[in-house]
């Protein structure tokens, strides 16, 4: 089974390179099922419900999300309802939505598990036990699991890694928006990359624009933040697993440019 994960889809930039590049990425890897993080796609904060169903249709199979998931307050509305997406599990257990999924395409299954960090973030649950608790129920239904560790230190995705190393079939990171360069399998067969990166601006800061985040460096000062609508970058990953063990026999990066494009 081939698993796509596209890092944050960063704002209306990052929405539309997605709508633009995934028909061509389906025919270059031909994913069985595709996951996406969606926890920046409504101007870089949060997500909508007209948003995800925009990403379903275009051939999204699944969502995750992070720190910016409450963001937009409709959310509240539709979470319950909406069985493709989940939220980092390690919220209080009285947060709606759920944290684990099991997401069926193209007659493959794939366990999904969201998870926070707490390093340089909102103090929530640990992740690593939560970790503990919901694969053992995912891997009831499925032998293959994918974890995206929505983190901010390297250090705290590392160590996931490893922790779930031959028990998650694909551990990979986002939230810091830049692609790692360690892309890797590790020993018990678990792909595993630090931070996949994301779809949106490559001509601001992180997706955003970059007058805004120089003056907060310069000043300390207050500023709001608005999405970059310069011309994007995409970048993903593509995981071959073996769905007798639930062991990933290779894992690709993707990066792309506007530019990589228009060449082809």
């Amino acid at each position: 089974m081939k698993v796509m994960f596209i890092g944050d889809i960063v704002g209306n930039v990052g929405r539309g390179a997605l709508k633009q590049v995934l028909p061509a990425l389906r025919t270059k890897y031909i994913p069985h099922i595709i996951i996406a993080n969606g926890e920046n796609a409504a101007a870089g904060r949060g997500i909508t419900a007209s948003i995800a169903r925009e990403f379903f249709e275009w051939g999204v199979h699944g969502i995750t999300m992070g720190n910016h998931t409450w963001d937009n307050k409709d959310i509240f509305d539709w979470i319950d309802e909406e069985d493709r997406l989940v939220r980092p599990a390690n919220y209080v257990a009285e947060a709606p939505g759920q944290g684990a999924a099991v997401i069926k395409a193209n007659g493959k299954e794939l366990g999904i598990l969201n998870l926070q960090g707490r390093t340089f973030l909102p103090p929530i649950d640990c992740p690593f036990r939560k970790a503990d608790e919901l694969l053992e129920e995912l891997k009831k239904k499925t032998k293959c699991v994918l974890v995206d560790f929505h983190a901010e230190a390297t250090s705290e995705k590392i160590a996931m890694g490893w922790y779930l190393d031959g028990r998650a079939s694909i551990v990979v990171g986002t939230h810091t928006h830049v692609q790692t360069n360690d892309d890797t399998i590790l020993p018990q067969g678990t792909a595993y990359l630090t931070d996949v990166g994301m779809v949106g601006s490559k001509e601001g800061v992180l997706g955003m624009e970059r007058k805004a985040v120089e003056y907060r460096f310069l000043t300390q000062m207050p500023v709001r933040f608005v999405v970059d609508e310069g011309k994007w970058q995409f970048h993903a990953v593509v995981v071959d697993l073996d769905e007798s063990t639930g062991s990933a026999r290779s894992i690709t990066k993707i990066r792309w440019t506007e530019e990589d494009w228009l060449l082809t």
